[in-house]
C-alpha cells in the first residue's frame, strides 16, 4: 500500500530532512518524491510505502500533520486508496 504525503510552506533549510526523518521514524519507504520552490514557498508530494509502518497508519498521519504545524509547514497523508477515489472521473 502507498500514501500520498504533500508539504507545503515557506521554504527553509531542512524541510526534507525533517519530513523524511518522520517517515523513517514511522517504517514508511519513500518511492517518489517531487519538490519545488514557487518564489518563497515550498512544495512537495512524495509517494511512500506504508506496508512496513511500525504504527498504526493513522497515528503517521497525525505525527505528520504536528510536525508540520511545529515547522510552520501544512503536512497531509493520504492512503492512496482515498488519493485515487477523490480523483476518479
Amino acid at each position: 500500500m502507498k500514501a500520498v504525503v504533500s508539504v507545503i510552506g515557506r521554504d527553509s533549510v531542512g524541510i526534507i530532512a525533517k519530513v523524511s526523518a518522520g517517515c523513517a521514524d514511522f517504517g514508511a519507504n519513500i518511492l517518489d518524491i517531487s519538490q519545488t520552490v514557487l518564489d518563497e514557498y515550498f512544495t512537495m508530494i512524495m509517494i511512500v510505502d506504508i506496508d512496513k509502518l511500525n504504527r498504526p497508519f493513522n497515528e503517521f498521519v497525525d505525527y505528520m500533520s504536528v510536525r508540520g504545524k511545529t515547522d510552520g509547514l501544512d503536512i497531509h497523508v493520504m492512503h492512496e486508496d482515498i488519493f485515487n477515489s477523490m480523483h476518479r472521473i
